[in-house]
């Protein structure tokens, strides 16, 4: 018999607190027995509620999907958009840097993580539907949200990551970085 207030859902919010204490490797670092722990039961306690760490990830993976998903969808498509999107995704990776690495995870190459690639590709459309009004091609809009990604996510994952370590403000590296980005997609 499930313990008393433990769930599916109760698990995943488990998951995601044990993220939240973590830095943006904190993904990475996600096991059950730490899930356990914040539940206060024994790991196989855990399997009555979910069928194993990929299938938590994935879980864990669709909900910050979804939220970096709405915070880009607070964008407004046109002129200024790629900035705006470089600055909300930056924006959500400092706020809740465990929950930006489950978004950028691996779960992409889990072919069992279908609800979790259907929420990435609600990712993609919202980034070509504001890429493209933003003045990108529409035959490019897949390659703009690839170099928007590796441009962005780079230079986020570089950041939170301790990676600048020059005494030059990072925050103007940033804005230089997607200022050429806005530039170069949007030509």
């Amino acid at each position: 018999m499930p313990r008393a207030g433990l769930s599916a859902g109760r698990v995943v919010e488990l998951a995601l607190d044990e993220i939240d204490a973590g830095d943006v490797r904190a993904w990475d670092a996600l096991t059950l027995a730490a899930v356990a722990a914040r539940a206060g039961v024994a790991v196989p306690s855990l399997y009555k509620h979910v069928r194993g760490l990929d299938a938590l990830r994935a879980a864990v993976a669709v909900v910050c999907i979804d939220q970096l998903t709405d915070t880009l969808e607070q964008v407004s498509p046109g002129p200024g958009a790629v900035r705006d999107l470089a600055v909300a995704t930056r924006t959500f990776a400092h706020a809740l840097p465990g929950r930006y690495g489950a978004t950028q995870a691996g779960w992409a190459t889990d072919p069992n993580a279908v609800a979790a690639h259907q929420a990435a590709g609600r990712t993609v459309e919202v980034l070509v539907t504001a890429l493209t009004a933003s003045g990108v091609p529409e035959e490019h809009g897949i390659d703009a949200v690839r170099a928007f990604r590796a441009a962005v996510h780079g230079f986020v994952l570089l950041e939170l990551s301790g990676g600048f370590g020059l005494a030059e403000p990072v925050d103007a590296s940033f804005d230089y970085l997607v200022e050429r980005l806005s530039q170069s997609l949007t030509r």
